[in-house]
């Protein structure tokens, strides 16, 4: 489903996927996989009321109508749109990185294709957010992200994730989510637009600060 096969599970089966995944992602946070098999199996409910949030939305439904799949195929663009535009910022945030698009790991265990294109595109969008707010991709930039995550769709994983990240952090790292990062990510994503309901590829070739203002995005602060 989505670029892999359907998986049906039980509710016995779905409890054991979802307490193995979260075990595992605990111990081994690089683990994309397992991150994802928490995410789907305990986000059902979640992924729902996304849905039904951009059945409400004009951009939500042209999303959920056309199914655009965030792949090299498909965003490789953006990389010959001017400097300043939103499409050129997410192509340096890939490149300075060494990340390509096509490596996130496909939706198993959503019900319906509809559920799974949510659940895929939720996970594809993540970048996109990574340049909208300026996040770096270090722990807590990740941890700092999933605040806002969980905020836009109240995904249990994304709470998880946060609470295995800061448990990693030394005091140091600590101290400044929790003062300096935490804060603005709380903020951030209350004041931003739905982004589940945003068509990113219509806004590739806009001026990247317009369309931040356009979405109420607060870029995160520069660290002290």
């Amino acid at each position: 489903m989505i670029g892999g096969s359907r998986v049906r599970l039980n509710t016995w089966q779905q409890t054991a996927v979802a307490v193995g995944s979260a075990v595992g992602a605990l111990l081994d946070p690089r683990r994309a996989d397992l991150i994802a098999a928490l995410g789907e199996t305990t986000g059902k409910p979640a992924f729902e009321r996304v849905l039904e949030r951009m059945r409400q939305s004009t951009e939500g439904r042209a999303v959920l109508l056309e199914r655009p799949r965030v792949i090299s195929a498909n965003a490789g663009h953006a990389w010959d749109l001017p400097p300043n535009t939103f499409g050129a910022a997410y192509a340096r945030f890939m490149g300075s990185r060494n990340f390509s698009p096509d490596d996130r790991p496909p939706v198993r265990f959503m019900d319906t294709d509809e559920l799974a294109y949510v659940a895929m595109r939720a996970r594809e969008v993540h970048d996109f957010w990574h340049t909208l707010f300026d996040l770096p991709t270090n722990l807590i930039g990740e941890s700092a992200l999933k605040v806002i995550e969980f905020e836009q769709m109240y995904l249990p994983m994304c709470m998880l994730s946060v609470i295995g990240g800061t448990a990693r952090f030394n005091p140091k790292q600590r101290k400044l989510f929790y003062q300096h990062y935490f804060p603005w990510a709380i903020r951030a994503g209350m004041q931003c637009t739905d982004l589940m309901c945003v068509y990113y590829e219509r806004h590739f070739d806009e001026d990247l600060e317009e369309l931040r203002r356009k979405l109420g995005i607060i870029p995160a602060p520069a660290a002290p």
